[in-house]
């Protein structure tokens, strides 16, 4: 099963460290800065901010996928289960126990769903039989996937692809999901039963996560400790529980701050005077 991996990495370790890495594309733009931020093992951790702060980029500079868009990490180091990863290919990444669910789901629309969550295990070396005890382990977490498992998986809904990506990812057996955006095009009561579910895997099973997010609100409450970027660089970062009680983390965030509700101009103008810009 997938805790028997997450066995082998020392709890007394980061599962993840990312050490001041910058990341430029095109040989000219700088998309992030100096950003550092760790994730103990058998932890969620949340990667916070607003669209374009460089959540989806720390991200693929972790699962080394910045190449296939003119990307690269220039400086710094990415350290995975004790070793630096930055020169690892995806593939090997994932063999080693780290995958990506990438933002937008990105299922094979014309395989069934059951094909879509085999797909995961094409870097295991397992026989038939392991790899089948798991794709029962995953239905077991998603057992609407079970139920719709010959549909083809193009034709399904928005939280069924959701559920298919993570189920896939769980397929290689990690010791971590980066998780990218899954709450975005979903309804709030499918957000809460993904998240749910992730929350089990990390009990259960011993998966840590790192979770982009810009639905703050949910992200924290299930997070144990939370980074918020903004422009590409590391703003705040604390408990889960500090951060939702973070004045400037309801006013920018959580959409309210301590005097209620504000109004568009008033959050405007009042941006200008974050404390940590100052």
């Amino acid at each position: 099963m997938i805790s028997e991996a997450a066995k082998l990495t020392d709890p007394a370790q980061p599962i993840l460290s990312v050490n001041n890495i910058e990341v430029i594309y095109d040989h000219v733009i700088l998309v992030l800065k100096g950003v550092s931020l760790s994730v103990p093992t058998g932890g969620i951790t949340a990667l916070l901010g607003a669209n374009g702060a460089g959540k989806t980029t720390t991200l693929k500079a972790i699962s080394n996928l910045l190449h296939a868009e003119r990307g690269e990490v220039t400086k710094g180091t990415i350290v995975f289960d004790g070793e630096q990863v930055q020169s690892l290919s995806p593939n090997e990444l994932v063999r080693r126990g780290c995958i990506q669910v990438m933002e937008g789901r990105h299922c094979f629309g014309h395989l069934s769903i059951e094909d879509n969550l085999m797909t995961g295990a094409f870097t295991r070396r397992d026989t038939k039989a392991e790899i089948n005890r798991d794709l029962e382990m995953v239905y077991e977490y998603f057992p609407r996937l079970k139920v719709r498992r010959t549909s083809q998986a193009g034709y399904t809904s928005g939280g069924e692809q959701q559920m298919t990506a993570i189920g896939r990812a769980l397929m290689s057996r990690p010791k971590m999901i980066l998780l990218d955006e899954p709450s975005m095009g979903l309804a709030p009561q499918l957000v809460e039963e993904i998240f749910e579910i992730v929350k089990k895997l990390n009990e259960e099973q011993g998966v840590s996560f790192l979770l982009a997010e810009q639905n703050t609100n949910v992200a924290l409450r299930y997070a144990k400790y939370g980074y918020i970027l903004e422009s590409g660089r590391v703003v705040l970062d604390g408990e889960a529980e500090a951060l939702r009680t973070n004045e400037d983390v309801k006013e920018f965030y959580l959409g309210v701050g301590g005097e209620g509700r504000k109004s568009f101009r008033d959050v405007k103008h009042y941006k200008r005077r974050k404390r940590w810009l100052a």
